[in-house]
Parts: structure tokens; sequence; C-alpha cells
């Protein structure tokens, strides 16, 4: 059984792999102070880098969790996400509201996606 981290720090990685399978720690914006949109947009941009670095794309996405700050913002976050996720390839996915550790934060995902074959 091989675990593969990248970007390991003291107290995470940014990858884990194990048994094909990629999981992503929680992905925030670039910027923290820009809008609902932009600050989905900007993170999914971080999960299609690391996920091209582990090996995988968003066609290969299995699961999502999707936390906000507000759901108010959910109808913003979804016209992001439905541009951004292929079509057909829609992964077992969460949306729920929590604290995010950083107040400026509007949301934050993590996933689990299949390494390409």
């Amino acid at each position: 059984m091989t675990i593969t981290r990248l970007d390991v720090s003291t107290r995470m990685s940014s990858i884990v792999i194990h048994n094909n399978t990629v999981y992503l720690c929680g992905q925030v914006a670039k910027d923290k102070f820009s809008d609902i949109k932009t600050q989905t947009a900007t993170m999914l941009d971080e999960v299609d880098a690391l996920l091209a670095q582990a090996g995988s794309n968003r066609e290969h996405i299995l699961s999502a969790t999707i936390y906000l700050k507000d759901m108010g913002d959910y109808d913003a976050m979804n016209q992001v996400w439905d541009q951004w996720l292929p079509q057909g390839h829609a992964p077992a996915r969460a949306c729920v509201q929590a604290a995010i550790a950083e107040p400026e934060y509007l949301v934050e995902i993590s996933v689990i996606a299949a390494l390409v074959s």
C-alpha cells in the first residue's frame, strides 16, 4: 500500500494519492476580499492546478464538498460551478454552510478524484 503526499507541511498535505484516488486539501480563493463569484472561480482554478499536478482533472472528480459562509451565496456560487464542470461529469456533492478559517473567505471546497488512467 503506497500513499503519496505532495506539498507536505506540518499540518497537512495539499495532495494525497492512495489506490488511484486523489484527495485534495480544502481550497479557498486567491483573493479573500473578492466577491463570491471571483472567489469560486479562483478556488476552482486552484483545484484544476492541483488535480493536474496529481495526474487527474475535473472530469475525474468523484466527490466534492463545498462550504459556504452564507447560503445566500448558493446561487451565485453555482453559476460559476455549473460553467466550470464538464457536462455529464457531475460528482457526488454536498454543499453546507460553515464557518471558514478566515472570516473573509466566502467559499471553500474539498475534492476527491480518480487518477486518469
